[in-house]
C-alpha cells in the first residue's frame, strides 16, 4: 500500500502527562453537590491530553470527531463585541482567536500524524472517526488515515455543501469541506434509521404518478431516506441565533447527524478541537457523554459559557500542567464584590469589560465549584451584576471574573 512520508515523519510516541482539576461546573447549580460529572472540558495541548486519557479511555471512546486547523495559513480572530452592526467588520471588536500557521506541509503533518493515531487507540472496536477538512490537506490527511486505520476501514468521504461570498474571481467559489469517516472495525455503529430525512417532494409526486419510476423499484416514501454523501447545512452566518463570535463554528445540525448516526445514547463523544464547543452541546443534548478540549483558553472559554447557557449535566474542568503553568488568574480587590444579602453578591463596577463571572459558595480552597454563573448576553447588554448563592455555609465565597480579553481574576470573601 503506498504510504505518505516526509523529511521528519517519525513514529508517533505518547508522552507521559497529568491533567489537574481546576474545577467542576454545575450549571445554575443543577446537581450540586452530589452529582459527581461523568463529563470533562479540558483545556491543553490534544497531544499530551489524548496521551493522559490513554490509560482510562484506550479502546472505549465511540466517536471522535476531529476539526483540526486546516492549513490555510491564515489567522482567526475570535469577534468579542455584543450588539455591533454585522455588516461593518472594520468596527467590530476583536481578541486573540487561534492561528493555523506552519513553515511548511511537512510541519502540519508532523502536528496532525500522531493526533490521528492517538484517535486510533483511543476508538472502541465499533469506534468511528469523524476528520473534517478541506481542499488545504484532506489529500494527505487520507493517505495518513489509510495507514493507521487500513484502507478497509474507510467508510466514506462526505461533502459539507454551504453558500455564501468569495473573493474568488478566476476559479469556482470553493463552498465545500471533506469530512473523511473512518471505522475502528467492521462492526461499527450506524444508526441509519435515526439520520432519515423525506424524500424531495419531487421524488414523491413522480413515484405518484407512475408505476414504472424507479426501475421497478418503490422506496419507503413514509419513512424516508439516508442523506447522500454530501450535506447541505448553512454556515453560522454573522446573525444566526446559534453564533458564539468563534471562528469557523460549525452548525449544530451538522453534529447532530453525526452524533445521532454514529453512537446511541449514553455512548461517550469526542472532540479534542473542540474550538466553539457545538460537539459538546449537541452530544449533551442528545444524550451522550462528552469529553471535550483545546489548547486556547478562548476555546474552552466559549465552551463553558455556551455549555453554561444550555443548562447541561454538570461538567469538570481541567487543564495540563504545561497550562496551568500559563494561566495567571490575578486577585482583585474585595470592595469589587459586595454582599446585599446572605444569597446574593454584586458587582460593584462598571460591567463594560465583563464577559463572566461564577462563584463558589462553600470554598475549600482546592477544588473550585462553580454553582453560579452569569454569562454575558448576546445583544450587547452588560452583564448581570447581582449572582444568587444557591446554597449558604460558614465556608468562604470564591468569585471568579473573566473579561472580554481573556484575563481571569479571582477573590476570596469570609463570611
Amino acid at each position: 500500500m503506498p504510504t505518505l512520508n516526509w523529511a521528519t515523519k517519525k513514529p508517533p510516541a505518547p508522552i507521559n502527562v497529568i491533567l489537574e482539576l481546576d474545577s467542576i461546573i454545575y450549571p445554575h447549580g443543577t446537581g450540586y453537590p452530589d452529582h459527581s460529572p461523568v463529563n470533562r472540558l479540558i483545556l491543553g495541548d490534544n497531544l499530551a491530553v489524548m496521551s493522559a486519557l490513554l490509560p482510562e479511555y484506550e479502546g472505549k471512546i465511540q466517536l471522535i470527531y476531529a476539526d483540526p486547523p486546516f492549513f490555510t495559513n491564515r489567522h482567526y480572530p475570535a469577534r468579542v463585541g455584543r450588539g455591533e452592526d454585522s455588516r461593518r467588520p472594520q468596527e467590530w471588536r476583536l481578541a486573540e482567536g487561534y492561528p493555523d500557521h506552519w513553515l511548511d506541509i511537512d510541519t502540519y503533518l508532523d502536528m496532525l500524524y500522531p493526533r490521528l493515531a492517538l484517535m486510533h487507540r483511543l476508538l472502541a472496536p465499533t469506534g468511528t472517526l469523524y476528520l473534517h477538512l478541506d481542499w488545504h490537506a484532506d489529500a494527505y490527511a487520507r493517505l495518513l488515515l489509510d495507514e493507521i486505520f487500513g484502507p478497509e476501514r474507510f467508510l466514506n468521504e462526505i461533502i459539507w455543501t454551504y453558500h455564501g461570498p468569495s473573493p474568488i474571481r478566476k476559479a469556482f467559489n470553493r463552498k465545500h469541506d471533506t469530512i473523511l469517516v473512518y471505522t475502528r472495525s467492521d462492526q461499527y455503529t450506524f444508526n441509519a434509521d435515526a439520520v432519515r430525512q423525506p424524500y424531495n417532494p419531487q421524488t414523491v409526486k413522480t413515484f405518484a404518478s407512475s408505476t414504472r419510476a424507479g426501475f421497478g423499484k418503490v422506496p419507503d416514501l413514509a419513512r424516508g431516506k439516508v442523506p447522500e454523501d454530501w450535506w447541505y447545512f448553512p454556515v453560522v452566518a454573522r446573525l444566526h441565533h446559534e453564533r458564539t463570535g468563534y471562528p469557523t463554528q460549525k452548525p449544530e445540525a451538522l453534529l447532530e447527524r453525526i452524533i445521532l448516526a454514529s453512537t446511541q445514547p449514553g455512548d461517550l463523544v469526542t472532540d479534542f478541537f473542540c474550538g466553539s464547543g457545538t460537539t459538546p452541546l449537541v452530544a449533551s443534548r442528545t444524550g451522550r457523554r462528552f469529553i471535550a478540549g483545546d489548547i486556547t483558553f478562548r476555546a474552552v472559554h466559549t465552551t463553558r459559557t455556551r455549555l453554561v447557557d444550555a443548562g447541561v449535566e454538570p461538567f469538570s474542568l481541567e487543564v495540563t500542567e504545561t497550562e496551568k503553568g500559563k494561566s495567571v488568574i490575578k486577585t482583585f480587590g474585595n470592595n469589587a464584590i459586595t454582599r446585599p444579602s446572605a444569597s446574593t453578591l454584586r458587582f460593584t463596577p462598571p460591567q463594560h469589560n465583563l464577559d463572566y463571572w461564577e462563584a463558589d459558595p462553600a470554598w475549600d480552597g482546592k477544588i473550585f465549584h462553580s454553582v453560579s454563573q452569569i454569562t454575558r448576553p448576546r445583544k450587547g447588554l452588560p452583564v448581570t451584576n447581582e449572582l444568587s448563592l444557591p446554597i449558604l455555609s460558614d465556608l468562604p465565597v470564591c468569585v471568579r471574573l473573566v473579561t472580554i480579553d481573556g484575563q481571569q481574576f479571582q477573590t476570596v470573601l469570609t463570611k
